[in-house]
């Protein structure tokens, strides 16, 4: 894995014997001694410390916030200028099809906006955000911070004992916080489901504060592995997965990160790339939706598994796009993109596994119900 990239918390990641997989072009933990299954049930039991110093950091800076928000919405289609300070929104990159080209948090830091993008992406998302938007406004990436999510019911308690003030911060709140003698860059959020916390600090001083964090009780290291259970068990999509460039927000099931300002008759209606596409779903539906999926049995139905709305017969209607085990619900769990009219609670599909159809039934989303601090 020579040509890979390293995180600042490889070192570490090797001295608590982690087996190391290629992501994302890095060389990242996919599980620590305590396994995958013991590692995603801490997490939802305490608190886990994931490493995520792939993603993408970046500062959009103009000479207001208001100017780098305005031409951002250029870009992603929600509303960045009304965001507070202080405060963080889920968003995405559209192309001119309406479909994803990458999702994204996003955050009001007062003169700019800080901008977290995923890892596979990052240059691309750069790329194009540099040429859609500069010299206006400046795109910067940070090359010299790390990123550290520590995820669970513990988190609070954990990040309190370095900073009282992480208890006061809800759930998409921004702050400023002095952790251990180092200034982290702070948001009440995170990819599990969980109450926790996503920590940007210089490079640097990554690993110290990893060592504190892992020096408490209620904290073990956790690995890829069980990150992807936990974000499929509270149906999160994973990009390339669940959404693509071919599948519009509408589709994917995301609508709802799309504000009134910026849909049909709001005051900042359309500006972004597939606007037409994608306001015109909004309004007059669409033909096929993500949902969520219970395989019958024990057999997890994983991605790319075929849909079929019999058990004998028919065209495909759709297709697995996440899936895996579960070990908060005990049981497979998926999440998958089927036809419009087949995507209501309750009704039954089959999953054809090794030329066999098995019953999966549509499901609510999450599987896990969110313990977010609101």
């Amino acid at each position: 894995m020579s040509d890979l990239k390293q995180t600042p918390l490889h070192a570490l990641h090797m001295t608590l014997g982690a087996r190391m997989v290629p992501f994302a072009g890095y060389e990242m933990p996919v599980q620590y001694a305590l396994g995958v299954l013991k590692e995603h049930l801490h997490t939802r039991a305490k608190a886990g410390l994931f490493d995520v110093s792939h993603m993408g950091q970046v500062i959009v800076g103009g000479p207001t916030y208001e100017a780098a928000a305005q031409a951002l919405e250029t870009l992603i289609p929600v509303d960045v200028l009304g965001l507070g300070e202080n405060r963080q929104r889920y968003g995405f990159f559209t192309n001119e099809d309406g479909g994803i080209e990458d999702d994204l948090m996003l955050a009001n830091r007062g003169d700019h906006v800080f901008v977290v993008v995923n890892a596979a992406c990052k240059d691309a998302d750069i790329a194009n955000m540099k040429a859609a938007l500069e010299p206006d406004v400046r795109v910067t990436e940070l090359t010299d911070r790390a990123l550290l999510a520590l995820q669970g019911p513990a988190a609070e308690t954990v990040l309190a004992t370095l900073d009282p003030r992480a208890a006061d911060m809800r759930f998409m709140d921004v702050a400023t916080l002095e952790l251990g003698g180092t200034e982290a860059w702070v948001s009440r959020s995170g990819y599990t489901g969980e109450d926790g916390y996503e920590i940007s600090v210089p490079a640097n001083q990554a690993e110290a504060l990893a060592r504190t964090f892992l020096a408490h009780r209620d904290v073990e290291a956790i690995g890829l592995g069980a990150r992807d259970s936990l974000r499929l068990e509270a149906g999160l999509c994973l990009y390339g997965q669940d959404m693509d460039a071919g599948l519009n927000p509408v589709e994917a099931s995301l609508a709802w990160a799309i504000q009134k300002v910026r849909r049909a008759d709001g005051p900042r209606s359309g500006g972004f790339p597939g606007a037409d596409t994608i306001l015109s779903a909004l309004t007059n539906g669409v033909d096929r939706h993500r949902v969520g999926l219970r395989p019958e049995g024990r057999a997890p139905m994983r991605q790319a598994v075929p849909l079929f709305e019999t058990e004998d017969g028919g065209a495909q209607i759709g297709f697995v796009t996440s899936g895996g085990f579960g070990p908060t619900v005990d049981g497979p769990v998926a999440m998958g993109i089927v036809a419009d009219g087949l995507h209501l609670p309750g009704t039954v599909l089959y999953g054809e596994l090794r030329g066999k159809r098995q019953p999966v039934t549509v499901v609510k989303l999450p599987f896990v119900a969110a313990n977010f601090k609101r």
